[in-house]
């Protein structure tokens, strides 16, 4: 398959299925707490639990370490982030995390690793496990860590500080991507909670509300060599891992960007302004149509970079551009929703506001959602 040959949008019986599954959870479970959950800051109490019933995390782990033993498909996760932050992008996001870590997992982990964590992720209880990438300063770069590890004696000495870390205040298990001090190149290490030297502070933010984000410190922080990701230090693939995080984003923006569509059509027919619809008039019914058209771009480099990912293409190409565009278009149908709503795209009784603020994120994020 070459880069001008087409790719298949057929969904088979099975992402069908889970599809439907998916978004009915969606609209029953994510979208009716979603303003509960920004006002608290916080998820519902049973939230995680029942997240965990989907099956999300369990699908890819082997069934000889307590999984289902799925096949991992990347078009599959793709799709079921999508359908979940129609839901809420923070609800959806916060249930997805702990997948990041396994999908990473099987991906460059060693199989003796495999053996130790992902039983524990397998288990009848959720457990909070997240990827630390991004560092707090302006104009961040994955390539240029400031987060290093050096050697000593039979192990890694860590330091540095990461930020937005989905789950970062209650992970049991972060991977920490670093910088080598004494080699060149980068790194990952799983790093355990209540390990010596780690500290965290929650971070508060415009958007993603109900999602734990946090900034994480490493102080000296011991670990294993064990404990880095791979097997005989093996290089770590850092740009695979931004760049599944980058699909994985955009399906949050595509997800998201629906529901904004989807709220603000029925509104636009219904509003009357001077005796009939605000859809009659040309410049409203020609700002929804430019949102859906975008819209539709947006999906479909997202899902075009998921399928060349899926066969083991190389998809560095198409998960760059899928970000670039869903990171301007995203905040441009956000704006365009509130602009919809005139005054009433400024006050809380309508979600579209909720949407645009976690929209803004989209832009920013880095290693959250891994496929």
């Amino acid at each position: 398959m070459t880069n001008n040959q087409p790719f298949d949008l057929n969904l088979s019986d099975d992402q069908r299925m889970t599809r439907e599954s998916l978004q009915r959870f969606a609209q029953d479970v994510l979208r009716s707490h979603s303003r509960e959950a920004d006002e608290a800051t916080a998820v519902p109490a049973d939230f995680y639990a029942r997240s965990l019933e989907l099956g999300l995390t369990l699908m890819p782990i082997p069934e000889a370490l307590g999984g289902a033993g799925a096949a991992r498909s990347p078009i599959s996760n793709m799709l079921a982030i999508e359908d979940l932050a129609w839901g809420d992008m923070s609800l959806a996001l916060g249930a997805v995390t702990p997948l990041s870590f396994v999908n990473t997992l099987l991906d460059q982990g060693s199989q003796a690793q495999q053996e130790k964590y992902l039983p524990r992720l397998a288990g009848e209880s959720f457990i909070a496990a997240s990827v630390a990438l991004m560092e707090p300063r302006a104009r961040f770069e994955a390539s240029e860590l400031r987060t290093t590890a050096r050697r000593e004696g039979s192990g890694y000495v860590l330091n540095g500080e990461k930020s937005l870390v989905a789950l970062g205040l209650s992970a049991e298990l972060l991977l920490v991507v670093v910088q080598l001090q004494d080699e060149e190149g980068t790194a990952a290490f799983i790093v355990e909670r209540g390990t010596a030297g780690v500290s965290a502070m929650r971070e508060e933010t415009m958007g993603l509300k109900a999602l734990e984000l946090a900034r994480i410190r490493f102080e000296e922080v011991q670990v294993e060599a064990s404990a880095r990701l791979g097997e005989d230090e093996k290089a770590f693939d850092l740009q695979r891992l931004v760049d599944l995080a980058r699909i994985g984003t955009c399906a949050l923006a595509v997800g998201t960007c629906q529901a904004v569509l989807d709220y603000v059509v029925p509104y636009v027919n219904e509003r009357k302004a001077f005796g009939e619809p605000i859809a009659q008039r040309q410049s409203v019914a020609f700002m929804v149509a430019n949102m859906a058209i975008e819209l539709e771009g947006m999906r479909l480099l997202t899902w075009r970079a998921a399928s060349r990912a899926e066969q083991g293409l190389d998809f560095h190409k198409e998960a760059y551009l899928a970000r670039v565009l869903c990171a301007e278009k995203a905040m441009e149908i956000g704006s365009n929703g509130i602009q919809l709503l005139g005054g009433h795209g400024f006050i809380r009784e309508h979600l579209v506001e909720l949407f645009y603020r976690n929209l803004r994120a989209i832009g920013l994020l880095e290693g959250a959602a891994i496929i």
